[in-house]
């Protein structure tokens, strides 16, 4: 077993493990730190498939930006347990049944995928390089890609409006 290998296997693990703790972790400010710690270990794998900029985007938007600002709206909510609601059993018992129905969904859906034997490139793959990742941004996907600018030029105009009648 190389290095690679082993290295994959633990960001692999670790990224399994601290998903796992976001969702049943009960403090919403652990559930984002360990949100973190998965991102970290995403970044990971985009790095270990020589797709450096798609790592660093990924470290610094989301768990920069992102984990910052759900940080401070978990803050700004004031969430402590006499505020919270109080769920019944039944309602328990509905989400887990919600929940194991989509379990046994995925499952069926991962079972019949046809799993391909491709090696990932570790060191002589370049997809994940900003030129290629470029050109096939702008050649490939380029209506996506208007449609989205559309849509964050929309929301940052929507925020512009709600900050400016606040006033």
């Amino acid at each position: 077993m190389s290095i690679s290998e082993i290295l994959f296997y633990f960001l692999s693990v670790l990224a399994l493990g601290s998903a796992l703790m976001v969702v049943i972790s009960r403090n919403p400010v652990h559930s984002v730190l360990w949100l973190i710690v998965t991102f970290f270990a995403i970044s990971g794998h985009y790095i270990m498939m020589n797709a450096q900029f798609l790592g660093i985007v990924n470290l610094i938007v989301y768990a920069g930006a992102i984990m910052v600002l759900f940080l401070f709206v978990i803050m700004l909510m004031n969430l402590n347990a006499e505020t919270e609601p109080k769920k019944n059993k039944w309602l328990r018992m509905a989400g887990i049944v919600a929940g194991g129905c989509l379990l046994l969904v995925m499952v069926a859906a991962l079972k019949d995928a046809e799993v391909k034997r491709s090696v990932v490139q570790l060191k002589d793959g370049n997809i994940g390089l900003i030129k290629q990742l470029g050109e096939t941004l702008f050649t490939d996907y380029v209506v996506p890609f208007e449609i989205s600018s559309v849509l964050f030029l929309s929301a940052m105009v929507g925020t512009v409006v709600i900050g400016k009648k606040a006033d």
